[in-house]
């Protein structure tokens, strides 16, 4: 594809179907984090019953579902606040809407090649409004639906993390697709839930005394310290974002050659730890970290049902922490498989109540953009959120891509639409280590 072309066709601001009074929605810290968007995009092939139907029909259907979908996801129409006494962002529920656009471009879905891999061209397919420091003139929710050359589709999507966790954003991506009912039959029904919009008891949280739940927070500190002493700089531009497909077949095999000679196999571990302890492995290998340097994984832990009580069902802001694991890379490339998983399902288990509570009191204070950090591993799992199945249009997407996340060291696990029982690992990664990763990643498993 010589310089492709996407067209923009119609932007619109769609409000709320029925307005909601205005009120203030007081955010948690764990919503502050990261008010950027996260950006999704989903693939839907060319179908007979989608390249008789014009694009402005279903452009139609989705402001008409958007409508429906803002009335009660109401937060998802308002705009971020930042207290001037504080700087806290808050969140304005004042009805101003999202926006929506309309595009075309001569390009086939097929000439994409693999869609699970990232590709420039992904980057037209979304809308990135300008923040210019404003959060008050910043929609939290934007969309771009373009039709290919082919007849199919790509719905781009971006919402602001301080609006919605991944679950809350992909029950409200359900609703959506719900509410536009396009070319559904009437068998269909994506199940829908009634969001909780109050953070509650994320607001309320106290802590006794400092315990672990500080751990995360204090080894990002140290490696930035790490970092600033090194005096390393690293570009957004020179990462590349690249997925590997994990069959079942092969995590047998890197479960049989990692952990094989313990107990004849029998050492239990999920598909999650395993995965996550050799691409950590990898990733620290392959970016040749100088073997005294402080190295760290970090992944999400979901604590809606850890807290005390619980927070409700379909509560939708951010209810995720990080737990955290460290070592030298040279403790790292020599540790065992199983001391790494045990290390990882450790400072799982320590995620409780008070956890919670200190970490959300450790992120008091102002927030500031992480530095580009080699030697972080961050690891979101969203295998339990099958995005490709959020029907749009007719059928399941042929895939839901991210694209490059606000923070580069961010893997996300995603569940493979044509095999479910393939993990894809979305990895971003320094340009010139691709092949050293590929390496160190893929050998264990073949």
């Amino acid at each position: 594809m010589a310089n492709p072309q996407v067209s923009l066709t119609k932007s619109l601001i769609v409000i709320p179907k029925t307005s909601n009074p205005p009120k203030f929605l007081e955010l948690s810290n764990l919503d502050r984090q990261c008010p950027l968007h996260m950006y999704l995009i989903f693939f839907y092939n060319p179908s007979s019953i989608c390249t008789n139907s014009s694009l402005d029909l279903v452009f139609n259907k989705l402001k008409i579902g958007l409508e429906e979908t803002l009335s009660i996801w109401s937060p998802a129409a308002g705009r971020l606040d930042r207290n001037p006494n504080d700087g806290k962002l808050n969140l304005r529920c004042d009805n101003r809407g999202a926006i929506l656009v309309q595009a075309i471009t001569n390009v086939k879905i097929s000439e994409l090649g693999d869609l699970s891999n990232y590709n420039d061209f992904f980057e037209k397919l979304v809308q990135k409004p300008v923040l210019n420091g404003n959060f008050s003139e910043f929609p939290l929710v934007v969309a771009q639906v373009t039709r290919f050359g082919c007849g199919g589709y790509a719905i781009g999507t971006g919402i602001s993390h301080s609006l919605f966790d991944g679950p809350a954003a992909y029950d409200f991506l359900s609703a959506w697709a719900t509410n536009s009912a396009i070319f559904k039959d009437d068998n269909y029904k994506m199940q829908t839930i009634s969001p909780v919009h109050e953070r509650g008891r994320l607001l309320t949280g106290t802590v006794a005394n400092r315990c672990s739940g500080t751990v995360a927070i204090d080894h990002l500190y140290k490696l930035i310290m790490q970092s600033a002493m090194g005096n390393e700089e690293v570009g957004r531009k020179e990462y590349v974002c690249r997925t590997f497909r994990v069959s079942k077949e092969m995590i047998e095999r890197l479960k049989m050659n990692a952990l094989g000679e313990i107990n004849g196999g029998a050492f239990a571990c999920s598909s999650f730890d395993l995965i996550a302890a050799h691409l950590w492995k990898a990733r620290t290998k392959a970016l040749s970290v100088s073997k005294e340097k402080m190295v760290c994984l970090q992944f999400a832990v979901d604590a809606r049902n850890k807290l005390m009580p619980p927070l409700p069902k379909g509560f939708s802001g951010n209810a995720f922490v990080l737990a955290s694991v460290a070592l030298t890379a040279k403790q790292l490339d020599e540790e065992s498989y199983k001391t790494i998983i045990e290390m990882i399902q450790k400072a799982k288990s320590r995620v409780d109540n008070d956890y919670i509570n200190a970490y959300q009191q450790g992120l008091e204070g102002p927030q500031a953009s992480l530095p580009p950090l080699k030697e972080l591993t961050v690891v979101s799992d969203w295998t339990r959120m099958p995005f490709h199945k959020i029907q749009f249009l007719h059928g399941e997407a042929a895939y839901a891509s991210p694209l490059k996340p606000p923070i580069l060291e961010v893997a996300y696990f995603l569940q493979n639409p044509t095999d479910g029982q393939a993990i894809d690992v979305h990895v971003p990664l320094l340009e010139h280590t691709f092949d050293a990763f590929s390496s160190y990643f893929l050998t264990r498993m073949q």
